[in-house]
């Protein structure tokens, strides 16, 4: 049977970061709003302490908020209805308003009527204009079914069957099923249960996710095939995708914590995607930032560095290799270009070595110092790279003279998240060549390393690190 894919599928958009900044906006511009409208609206503002007026400012964004979400306003559905939406919201926060606006003229503080009439006004306005917005922006995403959460199902016969009609009769899940994966062949997996499809063996489920969006990998198996489970997971732990083992066969009878659950379905975690929803958006966030102020902070030394390499030798300033990427993705990774323009090997097929005769001279320099990678800081602002991350590595570099996947054993498991420009690997010293078993098994571990430690902080220090990392140039050529 023929593995099938279709168009791509764009990244999933967890509605979490959506809904936070949201959130956070709502919380930001009521408050504001109560403050700016309790000062022209207080009786007595000489004698009224500022620290009253915050607190109830404050208590009143936060109520608000609260009653808008126990509402539903900020469900993705709510999102893409933005008059109703809008509508809803400020009537919710009118009418919250309204009853706080009560009890502080009668038991706190004298205040003029004129509160509620601007607060009326301010509501319609700032609601109809941020869901308005909310809705241009969420609408499409919601046609195409990027909020929709993509679920592999592993297995077949009768615990797929069961597992898939837990997840029918859950109400109020947002999910796609995209098919099954089994490498049996036999009555005990048939080609389809009910409307959904065998795809292909488990092994092309790793091409597949890479072709198509796969956010969740359910392995519908019974607890009790320890072999045949082992084995399944050895295939799927280098997929940046939650995996999960389905724990309605299992005869334990677990504590009900150690469950998640996904509308009926118990599952067992067993492998997380490293980064995603808030923790994801944050560091895009400060990636893109970061890069953003060193292209302005480093534009004259570019500038300097282009002009010295085209009064050494013809050809583009600019060098563009494609490499690995986040899930094995190709990008094309820009680089100064340190090799005489003939003589450059953009599938890096054989590795720079020391005193190598393609380089030139600023090349040398450039390469020694790692300026060399400072384009790629557009490559961040794209959002193919990320600031901090695994090093992208070009598709024919090898080690050993055997491609590097071939090197080392869960070698793409360093491609769940984004490469980047540097990493907890180049501040150990780690930079530089990679031609032997042993200096890519310590990348490798390096990076995994990262991955599994990943945090806000750690990347700040990194990024820390490294100018004094690029001082140890005895690996850089």
């Amino acid at each position: 049977m023929g593995l099938q894919t279709g168009t791509r599928i764009d990244r999933y958009v967890d509605r979490e970061v959506i809904q936070r900044i949201l959130k956070f906006l709502d919380v930001a511009v009521l408050f504001c709003a109560s403050i700016v409208i309790s000062l022209l609206s207080t009786v007595n503002l000489a004698a009224t302490s500022p620290q009253v007026i915050g607190f109830l400012a404050a208590e009143l964004a936060l109520i608000c908020v609260f009653g808008m979400r126990a509402l539903g306003l900020y469900d993705i559905k709510a999102m893409t209805q933005a008059a109703w939406t809008a509508l809803r919201a400020a009537a919710c926060c009118f009418i919250l308003g309204g009853a706080l606006f009560a009890l502080t003229h009668v038991f706190l503080l004298e205040m003029d009527y004129g509160w509620l009439y601007l607060w009326m006004a301010v509501l319609p306005v700032y609601f109809g204009l941020t869901r308005g917005l909310v809705s241009l922006w969420a609408s499409p995403r919601a046609t195409t079914g990027r909020f929709r959460q993509r679920i592999a199902i592993v297995g077949g016969g009768k615990a797929a069957e069961e597992a898939l009609n837990l997840l029918e009769t859950s109400r109020g899940l947002d999910i796609e099923i995209v098919g099954l994966f089994d490498d049996r062949e036999d009555a005990r997996s048939p080609q389809s249960i009910r409307k959904y499809h065998k795809i292909g063996k488990i092994e092309e489920l790793a091409h597949y996710s890479r072709s198509q969006r796969v956010d969740l990998i359910v392995v519908a198996i019974p607890l009790s095939a320890e072999t045949r489970l082992l084995t399944i997971l050895r295939r799927l732990w280098e997929l940046p995708v939650d995996i999960r083992i389905s724990g309605h066969t299992s005869n334990l009878k677990l504590n009900a914590r150690a469950y998640t659950f996904l509308g009926k379905l118990p599952l067992l975690s067993v492998f997380d995607r490293p980064l995603k929803g808030w923790s994801l958006f944050q560091k895009e966030t400060l990636d893109r930032l970061l890069a953003l102020i060193a292209i302005v902070l480093l534009s004259p030394v570019m500038l300097g560095i282009a002009l010295a390499i085209k009064s050494e030798s013809k050809g583009p300033v600019i060098f563009r290799q494609k490499r690995y990427g986040f899930n094995n993705e190709l990008i094309e990774v820009f680089k100064f270009r340190s090799m005489y323009t003939d003589r450059c090997d953009a599938a890096a097929a054989k590795l720079v070595t020391r005193d190598d005769p393609r380089v030139t001279r600023v090349g040398r320099f450039i390469r020694k110092t790692s300026v060399d990678e400072l384009p790629q800081l557009f490559n961040v602002l794209k959002g193919q790279l990320s600031l901090v991350g695994p090093r992208p590595h070009a598709t024919q570099a090898k080690a050993a003279e055997a491609l590097y996947e071939k090197v080392v054993d869960g070698y793409f498991a360093r491609h769940k998240v984004k490469p980047g420009i540097t990493g907890w690997a180049q501040i150990n010293g780690w930079r530089g060549e990679t031609d032997t078993r042993d200096k890519l098994e310590q990348r490798v571990k390096h990076d995994l390393e990262y991955i599994d430690r990943w945090s806000l902080g750690f990347d700040i220090y990194i990024i820390a690190k490294t100018p004094f990392a690029l001082l140890k140039s005895e690996n850089a050529y």
